[in-house]
């Protein structure tokens, strides 16, 4: 019998891709089959975590004398949906002599295939397929570069005790909260996450913030100056002791007299002028948060949604490389192929011929910087451009924006003269601010400089003219403005994803703080954007154009559950317990067996409390239940709203 090296793959399109490399271009059941090579695949997990009755049959029945619900030993059970795969899977593990694990190169990878390996009993050795991008170059690369399988398993322990925290919180704060909102009449259920939760409590923050939110009117003049005969404009600087912290004038009279005095005045004199250059270097290639913000304000899409288009664009078009990473640096081995990278996606684009001629194959930008490359790199375009053509709609505007962070690298700083020119006017403080672009830069690589290329030009900071200190300007217009301090806005989907990776800056304990590392964030880039969409579907959040809005049932969860629980500090330690789970510096078991233990103490002071629950039960069939529809949940009669806020009371 000819040894067997099996390919485990995550879906089948990536089956097929690797398939076609290796040369395993026979169908067999749930696999493709070479000589000595067969490739298989997963469609996601296909398997999931044991629900509580699963453990006792008692548990079918929601109790609280039974919370809190901690397994002792973890089971795992088949997904009906994928059962046929599975066993097609199973069959094969059994048959191979050697495995090589070629899933998404990252966490959740890394345990769809670890746990078959696991269940299924394998124990031949493993290897590891790490893939960046799925076209045929670079599926070429890295098989000719595997990994052994030792190397990733930590990543496999990490998912497990994000997953098993994930079930002890979902379901045993879901059972808890749920039965308490009965007792008080609520009859929908109440799911509570280790990252929804806390997510959810942003939204409530940000929007409360916008309730209580009490606007202050300010005053603020222009003063329009000419030079010759060419206008410029300047702003009042009032002083500083009748300013709010932002510089804004709370005194109308004081404004009236201002504005009165300068009307009258002939002209202002240029009491300073200061010019200095600026140099502004590229950004970063995206890392998928970024996008997904960057995708939210200029082209409206939702975090979800740019998520699905990234995903299609790697896997289906096969245009850019692995779309779910968390860096935005490239690793230096890279640069190497940048030349061949830009001279493809300029015959893939006739137009961006003329930028082409800017820029520069050998610049290397901080971008590329091994230290900082964590275990995916920046999400740019592939070789593979000539799939260009095939792009349109919702697909060509999120390429364009990743391919145009790619050519930023190849051109210079973007570099402007900064102009400050303060003036006197009878006895008041002007400050005119100009900008004069000395080298376009990476600028001209970004869409909007390719749009003002084509005559569909933004408004541009002013231009101003050239200035003399010591001389008088004629004073042709002053514009006293009525002004309204603005609440803070509502949170778009873009925005959200930002303050999850970014939680550190919101938390307010000062300790709490200092042991956040700035990268720690809610969630992983991964899962954020299901996150958001989950509380969507369940009611939580909803939409009104862009923005994102808390329902009544929110307010009042956030309210109701322990603080802990919804502080997204809590949440950022737990994601920074993972990474050292990660890491090897702590293991699976003491990580589970601590969250057991903090899940424990919540249950015990929270069995008592009293809730007031508001805002209709959850929408049938859109996750209401912490399983997905898997199981049968109490009844899902609205409940009276009009209360905004939940009392706990011990």
């Amino acid at each position: 019998m000819v040894d067997m090296r099996l390919y485990l793959c995550e879906k089948p399109s990536q089956a097929k891709d690797i398939a076609a490399v290796l040369g395993a271009s026979r169908r067999g059941d749930g696999c493709w089959l070479g000589t000595g090579i067969t490739v298989t695949w997963c469609i996601g997990h296909l398997l999931e975590t044991a629900p509580p009755d699963a453990y006792d049959a008692r548990y079918k029945r929601w109790v609280l004398a039974d919370l809190p619900i901690i397994p002792e030993k973890w089971k795992m059970l088949v997904k009906p949906k994928t059962a046929s795969q599975f066993k097609a899977v199973k069959r094969l593990l059994g048959e191979a002599q050697e495995l090589v694990i070629a899933t998404d190169a990252d966490r959740e990878g890394e345990m769809i295939a670890r746990e078959l390996v696991e269940h299924c009993r394998y124990r031949g050795p493993i290897q590891r397929l790490w893939l960046s991008a799925l076209d045929d170059a670079s599926i070429r690369k890295a098989l000719a570069a595997l990994k052994p399988g030792a190397e990733t398993f930590s990543l496999y322990h990490s998912a497990l005790g994000r997953s098993r925290a994930d079930w002890l919180i979902g379901m045993n704060m879901s059972r808890l909260f749920t039965l308490l909102g009965r007792q008080s009449g609520y009859q929908g259920v109440l799911p509570v996450g280790r990252v929804q939760t806390p997510t959810l409590r942003l939204v409530v923050d940000r929007d409360r913030s916008i309730a209580d939110f009490v606007p202050v009117p300010y005053w603020a003049i222009d003063v329009q100056l000419l030079h010759d005969a060419t206008p410029f404009t300047a702003q009042w600087r009032a002083p500083s002791d009748l300013c709010d912290e932002q510089d804004r004038c709370l005194n109308q009279a004081l404004a009236q007299q201002a504005a009165q005095a300068m009307r009258t005045a002939a002209s202002a004199r240029l009491v300073k002028l200061r010019t200095e250059r600026v140099r502004e270097v590229a950004p970063l290639p995206f890392d998928l948060g970024t996008l997904q913000e960057i995708c939210s304000k200029k082209l409206g899409l939702g975090a979800q949604e740019t998520l699905d288009v990234a995903q299609a664009l790697y896997e289906t078009h096969k245009v850019i490389t692995y779309p779910r990473s968390d860096c935005g640096y490239l690793p230096v081995s890279q640069h190497g192929e940048a030349p061949a990278i830009l001279q493809a996606l300029g015959r893939a684009d006739p137009s961006l011929a003329p930028l082409l001629q800017h820029l520069e194959p050998q610049r290397r930008s901080r971008a590329w910087n091994d230290a900082k490359v964590s275990a995916h790199h920046g999400i740019i375009p592939t070789a593979a451009a000539h799939n260009f053509e095939r792009l349109s709609g919702k697909h060509r505007a999120v390429y364009t924006l990743i391919r145009a962070r790619y050519l930023a690298q190849f051109l210079p700083n973007h570099e402007y003269d900064r102009t400050q020119a303060d003036f006197d006017c009878a006895g008041h403080a002007l400050r005119a601010v100009g900008k004069q672009v000395v080298e376009p830069g990476w600028k001209r690589a970004m869409p909007e400089a390719l749009a003002a290329a084509k005559g569909r030009e933004a408004a541009a900071p002013q231009n101003l003219p050239p200035l003399t200190q010591g001389s008088d300007y004629p004073v042709a217009d002053v514009n006293l403005k009525d002004l309204w301090t603005q609440p803070p806005k509502p949170f778009t989907e873009g925005d959200l994803i930002k303050a999850m990776k970014n939680v550190a800056k919101l938390v307010q304990d000062p300790l709490l703080k200092q042991k956040l590392k700035d990268t720690t964030g809610i969630g992983t880039e991964a899962t954020r954007a299901g996150i958001i969409q989950g509380l969507l579907d369940r009611g939580y959040l909803v939409k009104h154009g862009k923005a994102l809005a808390a329902t009544p049932a929110a307010f009042s969860l956030i309210d109701a559950v322990p603080r802990a629980i919804a502080d997204p500090g809590t949440t950022a330690i737990w994601e920074q317990a993972l990474d050292m789970v990660q890491s090897g510096e702590m293991s699976l078991e003491e990580f589970v067996a601590k969250q057991a233990a903090w899940m424990s103490k919540q249950v015990g002071r929270c069995t008592g409390l009293r809730l007031t629950i508001s805002g209709p039960a959850s929408p049938a069939g859109k996750g209401a239940t912490p399983w997905k529809g898997k199981r049968k949940s109490p009844s899902r009669k609205a409940a009276t709203t009009g209360k905004r806020k939940a009392k706990p009371k011990a």
